[in-house]
């Protein structure tokens, strides 16, 4: 307990309490808002329960502090920033959920919006700065839960006796906490939204095909989306990989007799290598992160898009989108902006465009695109733009509602060259601007009120959205195909890319294949 809780308790003025299914917790109150942190839903797994389908809590006796986060699932280091983990506490109660509420009056029957942080699958906490949700909570006069999941080998590594999508499975889990709980801290959990961005995105979208979490949201809002979904064969072969790194089999048996959080040293070796390979994996060796969710054919029966064009998903209603320059970060990162060569990006579009023709036909689209704009776009396309695009159609042609936005405002830091890159919408929604990815996108630049009014939009429509199933524009459809466009002054249009729209009608996404 900090100085400052001590003496808040001391002056009488002790947080709020909720009793939930396990026992009671004590919160905090917050900027108007009541704020509970680190509530387990779900027991540690590690021992026995290492590499098991999350179990329930163990109940407690009295009352439990539930002032600070719990620990970040063990992870490789990345961007510093995307996990907080650096200053995030020790321990092996990761599967934990935080909660802001106006009021946890059980007649309030708030909606309440559910967010699944990104990270590549191999990276994130929900206690990082960035994703603080008071903002979300007071505007929108709701309740918000962030929850942490098994990232990198703990979730997603395909082993031999445990369960696929682990992580995946801890956001079911920490789903049907909310239902049973949420209705004490205020919400309503017949009202509930999902939603997340990056690989949180391709986990919503993940949970909108399983038959697992079937009723445990009513809506979702998916930002950009990735497009890698592994077949089991290559997530086998992936994670034999990684075990050999570790210098054991691919079981859980023997990878539990190594510290959970040496594990992800063996993977972050293999996806710095992942190019050696590239025979065998086909395009994900030219990716960043070796995991993504398995369609295993039992967690995960069929690819996101499969599952909503057959009518999975068709009574939740969806948002979908992305920004306009996606990969522009990854290339600032690596040092690459204004050094792509004609050969790299021919490799690119050969990788990457579909069809067994899709250099020509991109070349042909994009005639004055220099070697840089073509590299840009096409990992653009390939691995968030049209993945989201198509998310929206899979889910129309399966009997659904969608929404579609496209991010346009460029992002003020980074000597201005990142445009709308990918994660901008991050900050964007949550109004930390100088946390986490915030302090990149916005470095040397600040909350303009150019920014503060953006976000404000963003949030309005996003809490709108959680509220009435209404974002303030119309739903997409395969006519006139109207988008959000999201910029200083945001407009409703056409859907704006529609010459890689083309170029990739008729690609369903598939599993990736085990190449060779």
């Amino acid at each position: 307990m900090t100085t400052a809780e001590s003496r808040e308790q001391a002056a009488g003025f002790a947080g709020p309490v909720v009793r939930t299914a396990s026992g009671a917790v004590r919160g905090r109150r917050e900027d108007g808002l009541a704020v509970f942190r680190g509530i387990p839903f779900a027991r540690p797994p590690v021992g026995e329960a290492r590499f098991a389908a999350p179990r329930p809590p163990r109940a407690w006796d009295g009352t439990r502090d539930a002032y600070s986060f719990g620990p970040p699932p063990p992870q490789e280091t990345g961007l510093q920033g995307r996990t907080g983990a650096p200053a995030a506490p020790a321990g092996d109660d990761w599967l934990t959920v935080n909660v802001w509420t106006p009021d946890p009056d059980p007649a309030a029957r708030r909606p309440v919006m559910v967010w699944i942080y990104g990270g590549a699958y191999k990276l994130g906490h929900s206690g990082s700065p960035g994703y603080d949700a008071r903002l979300i909570a007071r505007d929108g006069d709701l309740v918000v839960v962030t929850l942490n999941y098994r990232v990198g080998v703990e979730g997603f590594a395909r082993i031999e006796g445990a369960p696929a999508n682990r992580g995946l499975l801890d956001q079911v889990a920490a789903l049907e906490w909310v239902r049973e709980n949420i209705t004490a801290f205020g919400g309503d959990p017949g009202q509930v939204t999902v939603f997340g961005e990056s690989a949180g995105a391709g986990s919503v979208a993940s949970l909108l095909a399983m038959p697992r979490a079937a009723g445990l949201f009513r809506r979702a809002i998916a930002q950009s989306v990735p497009g890698p979904f592994f077949s089991d064969e290559l997530a086998r072969d992936i994670a034999s990989a990684i075990a050999a790194e570790a210098g054991l089999r691919p079981t859980a048996a023997d990878l539990a007799t190594v510290d959970p959080r040496r594990l992800p040293e063996a993977g972050a070796a293999v996806g710095a290598g992942m190019r050696a390979h590239q025979e065998r994996w086909g395009p994900v060796a030219h990716t960043m992160t070796p995991f993504s969710p398995v369609v295993d054919g039992e967690v995960l029966p069929t690819t996101p898009w499969q599952a909503l064009a057959a009518g999975a998903a068709r009574d939740v209603e969806l948002i979908t989108g992305h920004n306009r320059d996606e990969f522009r970060l990854f290339m600032a990162l690596g040092g690459s902006l204004g050094q792509i060569t004609d050969e790299d990006a021919t490799a690119a579009l050969r990788r990457f465009a579909p069809g067994p023709d899709g250099e020509r036909a991109y070349r042909a689209a994009f005639p004055d695109a220099s070697p840089g704009e073509l590299y840009e776009r096409v990992h653009t396309d390939w691995l968030f733009a049209m993945p989201s695009l198509h998310l929206a159609e899979a889910q129309i042609t399966g009997g659904g509602r969608a929404h579609v936005y496209e991010l346009t405002w460029p992002a003020p830091g980074g000597g201005g060259v990142l445009g709308a890159c990918h994660g901008l919408d991050v900050p964007l929604l949550f109004g930390t601007f100088g946390a986490d990815l915030g302090a990149l996108v916005f470095a040397g630049a600040g909350p303009t009120p150019e920014a503060e009014a953006l976000s404000s939009r963003l949030r309005a429509s996003w809490t709108a959205f959680a509220t009435s199933g209404d974002p303030g524009w119309p739903a997409y459809e395969t006519g006139r195909r109207l988008t959000q466009v999201l910029d200083a002054d945001p407009v409703v249009t056409g859907y704006p890319r529609e010459t890689a729209r083309r170029l990739w009608e008729g690609y369903d996404f598939p599993a990736l294949p085990l190449a060779g």
